[in-house]
């Protein structure tokens, strides 16, 4: 096959320092592409990756093309999202303001808000006549001159979008659509978000919170997104854009657009489905998986292939109702600074030189001593090999200021000063994976580490060694895992609705009539995906809760059971006792209904190692670890055959990330190019 035939596959990942490109074909190996995230125009890295790409192969052979993206959360970071005006039942505005009263500075003698209130000042929040009753019956209908009025005073104030959260209308959305309806005729360049269809469960906080943010970042979400689809186009390139959303699935940009809420965390889940592919080329299905970048460290856990999905996630310290892939962010990664606290104690992060300047090293203007400068200091990393040998880092810059900043105000010599920085981080980044597997009952140690991310494979023994874990994968190219995972996310789209009953005496009927029409409403956004009925796969679920219980947890339902209900009482009581420690055979009740389909996905890489002379390495290096100086065999990745195995100390390098292997560990490659390191002695 000649290199202009066959379809072409692209995911691209734009992270905080880099934006990854992974180009794959049926049948040879994936081509990577890792180049600096341009922070004033995030999708001009993606033209850049397709300009360069294209000399080898025409556009016009691009079938899929598939984006993660942080442009949601980043509006939501640097505060630059729309202005929104925010609209409730009359009597409830001040809804997003109030919260739920949690107040986490108890003593002082001024209390500011610990909501978002900075999505809808009070100013920006009205209230419209209508009420719908907690049973889903209106009691006031809605009074469209008050809305008109309410909005119309929005639009004079310079809103940009509105949020509209009606009291119930979880239970009965007519008043919500019919007022969505009036604002786009009356201003269609307004962009309108309503609860009803963002976020239709119970908790008016939580709702309103959702719906906000949702409009918040509409704008610039349909903006980036138009801008990228028209510059593909300009391209020629004649797949539809997709993009990845938090549960982990993809979806089409046009369906994308109606509730862009879901995209938070876009990137971080795709690290996790990169790191399932990998965990299981290797027959793991226990995985922990560690994404370090050069900002943070996303840790998730895997159990039994499958990543645990939260209900909801945490977006700069707030809460928000989005159904996410269970990634715990740490701010730790390559590129964090090392800073002196006031009490003369060496700390690391959370801030981050990032791509500009970047770490001291790469001589852009960086002043401070990061992770990866400390990397430098030890051996750990080749300055004329740094990502490929395209970006030469200067020694001399990485040893001055470390020297400066950490070992001359702690009076220590500069290796020492060097391995101290990594060990705060590596201790901070531990404690992140206690979070995701100790604290919730689980033993680190029954688990794999995955490696990912460009610092995941140099920070992934010591991790190890911290937490008794014994096997570590490296996957092909660890630090473009998160492009690859977008390439094996399936196309995935949920609905989910209000179902308040109890279990006990509740009719299946009732359940099947709703889901039925959860699946008709799923299978619309699935077939506007270009997905006909007979390629997708649907599941059930509910949410489910003792009664007497404030929060739920999602419990899978299968409608081909002999008993649907009492089925799904008994995995609730499992999922309850694995999660809490307990369950009680009590009475139990469905909060919410859920449908999700699925179609594509769960491919497996097609990556290809070069082989060549077994055991060649590229020679010798000094480097520092724990127990002192030693001398460490220097490997190249694409060099290493199939079933080749050796022994730490050792680095391996390549151009995405560089892998640390020290002496109590020895590594394999298994015949798709994944590297698995064992402690030495365990069988």
């Amino acid at each position: 096959m000649s290199e202009a035939d066959g379809d072409i596959e692209i995911g691209i990942d734009i992270g905080g320092t880099f934006t990854d490109i992974v180009f794959r074909r049926h049948g040879q190996a994936d081509r990577i592409l890792k180049l600096p995230t341009t922070k004033s125009d995030p999708g001009a890295a993606v033209l850049d990756a397709i300009d360069r790409l294209s000399s080898d192969f025409p556009t016009s052979r691009i079938t899929r093309f598939v984006h993660g993206t942080t442009v949601a959360t980043n509006a939501v970071l640097e505060r630059k999202g729309a202005k929104v005006g925010v609209l409730t039942t009359e009597g409830f505005r001040d809804i997003l303001e109030i919260g739920r009263q949690i107040r986490h500075s108890l003593y002082n003698v001024i209390l500011t808000p610990e909501t978002p209130v900075f999505l809808a000042p009070g100013a920006r929040r009205r209230e419209v006549v209508e009420r719908i009753t907690g049973t889903g019956e209106v009691l006031t209908p809605l009074d469209e001159d008050s809305l008109c009025r309410a909005v119309d005073a929005l639009v004079v104030d310079g809103v940009e979008a509105v949020a509209i959260c009606f009291l119930f209308s979880f239970l009965e959305p007519k008043h919500e659509q019919r007022a969505r309806d009036l604002i786009t005729a009356r201003h269609p360049g307004l962009a309108v978000s309503i609860s009803c269809e963002v976020d239709p469960a119970f908790r008016e906080y939580e709702r309103t919170l959702v719906t906000a943010f949702d409009a918040y970042i509409k704008p610039i979400v349909d903006g980036y997104l138009d801008r990228l689809e028209t510059n593909l186009k300009t391209a020629k390139v004649p797949a539809p854009l997709q993009v990845m959303q938090s549960r982990g699935g993809a979806a089409g940009a046009t369906v994308v657009r109606r509730r862009p809420v879901r995209m938070f965390l876009s990137g971080p889940a795709a690290g996790v489905i990169g790191g399932r592919m990998a965990g299981e080329t290797v027959g793991e299905r226990n995985l922990i998986t560690v994404d370090i970048g050069g900002t943070t460290s996303d840790i998730a856990l895997i159990q039994d292939g499958a990543p645990i999905i939260r209900a909801d996630g945490v977006i700069d310290g707030y809460t928000v109702r989005v159904p996410m892939v269970d990634v715990n962010p740490v701010g730790a990664g390559g590129g964090s600074i090392a800073w002196i606290d006031n009490a003369g104690g060496l700390r690391v992060g959370p801030r981050s030189a990032g791509s500009e300047p970047g770490p001291a090293c790469y001589g852009r203007g960086g002043a401070d001593a990061t992770v990866t400068d400390a990397s430098v200091v030890l051996g750990y990393i080749d300055p004329d090999y740094f990502a490929g040998g395209t970006l030469a880092l200067d020694t001399d810059v990485a040893r001055s200021v470390v020297q400066t900043r950490v070992a001359g105000p702690l009076n220590l010599d500069l290796e020492a000063a060097a391995l101290g920085i990594h060990r705060v981080v590596n201790a901070q980044m531990a404690e992140g994976i206690r979070l995701v597997s100790i604290q919730r009952g689980l033993d680190p140690r029954d688990f794999t580490l995955v490696a990912l991310g460009g610092a995941g494979p140099l920070h992934a023994a010591a991790l190890a060694n911290e937490l008794g874990i014994q096997r570590i994968v490296v996957p092909l190219h660890p630090g473009v895992l998160s492009a690859a995972g977008l390439l094996a996310a399936p196309v995935e789209h949920e609905v989910s609705t209000s179902f308040a009953r109890p279990l006990e005496g509740l009719d299946v009927a009732d359940v099947r009539t709703v889901l039925h029409q959860l699946d008709e409403s799923v299978g619309a956004m699935m077939k506007e995906d270009g997905y006909e009925a007979e390629a997708v796969k649907s599941f059930h679920s509910a949410d489910a809760c003792f009664i007497g219980q404030s929060y739920h947890l999602e419990v899978p339902l299968d409608l081909a059971a002999e008993d649907p209900l009492a089925q799904l009482f008994q995995n609730f009581l499992t999922l309850h006792d694995r999660i809490y420690g307990y369950s009680a055979d009590s009475p139990a009740r469905i909060v919410n209904l859920r449908s999700v389909q699925r179609a594509g996905g769960e491919s497996s890489t097609s990556l290809v190692p070069v082989t060549v002379q077994a055991g060649e390495t590229k020679g010798h290096r000094d480097i520092l670890l724990e127990g002192g100086s030693v001398k460490a065999a220097v490997y190249d990745r694409a060099a290493l055959p199939a079933n080749f195995q050796f022994e730490g100390p050792a680095i391996v390098e390549q151009s995405d990330a560089t892998t640390l292997i020290p002496s109590d560990w020895e590594a394999v490659t298994d015949k798709s190019g994944t590297l698995l390191l064992t402690r030495k002695g365990v069988a």
